[in-house]
């Protein structure tokens, strides 16, 4: 298992969690099925982003 990141980085984690949320929703809308985990994760710049496994 790999984990898939989402290819946009958010300023806040409440942006990052938004979108995380609506993953968890609306997987189908980005052609995903439903995924086993999400996780918010910071980068080396500060920045948020959402990563996931299928």
């Amino acid at each position: 298992m790999k984990w898939v990141y989402f290819s946009k980085l958010y300023a806040t984690k409440f942006q990052a969690g938004c979108l995380a949320r609506r993953l968890e929703r609306d997987s189908w809308l980005y052609g995903f099925n439903d995924p086993r985990e999400i996780e918010i994760f910071r980068s080396k710049r500060g920045r948020y982003g959402v990563r996931f496994i299928i």
